[in-house]
């Protein structure tokens, strides 16, 4: 018998044993039955709910395979520069926004706004210092680009931090100076935590509230799991534990959050205890998440050959060390992600894990779910083959692939036929989990399915696709939002596919995306998304 019926539409399940249904149905928690509809039909009694699909697309839940919740759901509230198109722009759109008094309630009187992104800016420069100033110079300022490796403060920021000429550089950092010497606000990776530092952390109950008032939009989306990764300092890892604690006793956590741990407290983990793949059916604990090295945008990310404007990025930790902490690590249970962007990142990061298996590490064996990289944004071809050799799956986000066209170009000129390269690595078989690294884009599946299947950005450019070559195709997209990130986390067993005894994570879409023509699938529509049985969102047309 079933709690719930849908009948006369199009499955598609993700089950290899059974890859498409007409019906499926709904006991509790759990998938009890997916075949066709005159057979599932005869699970119904007078208490169960039946809904006519009349020939809509369901697929398994959506998941986000690199997601910064914390982040994202207090950043809701921040000021938002994702579509500021100038310098001009940006100053008044910050001018505004400290008019309105924007957040002084979470963080005591500063200002911070995030997803500014210069790269196509006519000023063809970033914001400094004495831009900011300009518009307010008596409150704190932080504003983070939209890669979150580099963030501009203004002088009362920098002053709160005591950042000044003599200020010495962090390690694996970066504090920009003018043509005079003075720091011009410009900070890069473990540069920001400087003033990051000093910056008033929300109550538990502001963060809880924040992430209870984000959930929702993220059912909307198709979204009933996520990664939930770390930042580079890991500040953020105990407020965002405890918040996710706090939903999770209420019974108020409507998605699967694989929350990870950071690097920085690996040893009290071990001490702990705490192990991959402890927890609840919503909330467990995850990777340990490791930095290689920082981002493109940052001019961060660690290049074999210099950026077009000089330098080779820089490594945010020797390869020793990370061996170190990935053995440490494995050896007590624990799985690690490694974050990995530029080419000399990504080629130095798999030789460590190519040694670690000669020594009998980085077997599926010794953890719950595989170790796993983020990003593999720039990839030789012979490294690509070396990590398909490992037992060490891919992180990847498809939809900055397109956000980043003008700005991988600008800066790295014809070796941009390096980035996002997930035909090649699919088809030496590499596999690979689908996600946003949301806040950094935009967090909707269906933009990331439609960028990796086109090569395009929304609006239809480049006509011809970036690279398509790349491309690859809806089956494999879905595959990346919905089984492959349950595999990542070792959770294929019960997650990613609309499969008899699995829980019933699914949604409905009122269009199919694998018939229209690829350029709809931005303005395809969740109508009913479902978690653990229970429907979470509906909007039927």
């Amino acid at each position: 018998m079933a709690d719930l019926i849908l009948y006369n539409g199009i499955i598609k399940t993700q089950d290899a044993a059974n890859p498409w249904a007409k019906a499926v149905a709904v006991k509790n928690s759990r998938f009890v039955a997916v075949g066709q509809t005159e057979k599932i039909k005869e699970l119904k009694t007078k208490e169960t709910r039946t809904i006519d699909l009349k020939g809509r697309l369901v697929l398994p839940g959506f998941t986000d395979a690199h997601f910064h919740f914390y982040d994202w759901s207090l950043g809701r509230k921040w000021i938002d520069f994702s579509r500021v198109s100038s310098l001009e722009e940006f100053l008044g759109v910050l001018k505004e926004a400290i008019r309105k008094d924007h957040v002084p309630d979470l963080y005591q009187g500063w200002v911070l706004g995030q997803h500014w992104n210069e790269s196509e800016w006519p000023e063809k420069r970033m914001p400094t210092r004495d831009d900011l100033d300009k518009v307010h110079a008596t409150r704190p300022i932080l504003l983070w680009r939209s890669d979150l490796h580099l963030a501009v403060a203004n002088s009362k920021a920098l002053e709160i931090s005591g950042i000044g000429e003599d200020t010495p550089v962090p390690e694996h950092g970066r504090i920009g100076l003018d043509e005079k010497g003075r720091p011009n606000g410009i900070l890069q990776d473990r540069a920001i935590d400087l003033v990051k530092d000093k910056i008033p952390t929300p109550k538990i109950g502001q963060v809880v509230e924040a992430m209870r008032e984000g959930i929702p939009m993220l059912h909307s989306m198709g979204i009933t799991g996520l990664h939930d990764l770390r930042l580079m300092d890991g500040s953020e890892s105990a407020p965002c534990f405890r918040a996710l604690q706090t939903l999770d006793m209420e019974k108020t956590l409507t998605l699967r959050i694989w929350t990870c741990l950071s690097d920085h407290v690996l040893e009290e983990a071990i001490n702990i205890g705490f192990q991959t793949g402890m927890g609840s059916d919503f909330l467990r604990i995850g990777h340990v998440k490791l930095f290689a090295d920082g981002s493109v945008g940052a001019g961060t990310a660690w290049l074999s050959e210099p950026y077009t404007d000089g330098g080779t990025g820089l490594p945010l930790k020797e390869m020793d060390e990370i061996a170190h902490l990935i053995k440490r690590a494995e050896s007590s249970g624990l799985s690690v992600a490694v974050h990995a962007i530029g080419d000399r990142a990504n080629h130095e990061l798999i030789k460590v894990f190519v040694a670690l298996k000669g020594e009998g590490y980085v077997r599926r064996a010794s953890t719950v779910a595989p170790h796993r990289i983020e990003h593999l944004q720039l990839l030789h071809t012979e490294d690509i083959k070396q990590l398909a050799t490992l037992d060490v799956m891919g992180s990847v986000q498809p939809l900055q692939a397109t956000d980043d066209i003008t700005l991988t170009e600008r800066r790295l000129g014809s070796r941009a036929s390096l980035a996002y390269r997930f035909r090649d690595l699919i088809e030496h078989g590499v596999e690979l989990a689908f996600g946003s690294d949301c806040p950094v884009a935009e967090p909707d599946p269906l933009l990331g399915i439609h960028a990796a299947v086109t090569r395009q950005r929304a609006d239809g450019t480049p006509s011809s696709g970036w690279f398509p070559e790349q491309r690859i195709s809806i089956e494999e997209a879905v595959r990346g939002y919905t089984i492959q990130p349950a595999k990542i986390t070792g959770r294929d067993h019960f997650l990613g596919s609309i499969t008899p005894g699995k829980l019933a994570d699914f949604i409905v879409l009122d269009q199919n995306i694998f018939d229209i023509p690829p350029e709809r699938i931005p303005t395809t529509k969740i109508l009913l998304t479902c978690i653990d049985g229970k429907i979470v969102y509906e909007a039927w047309a």
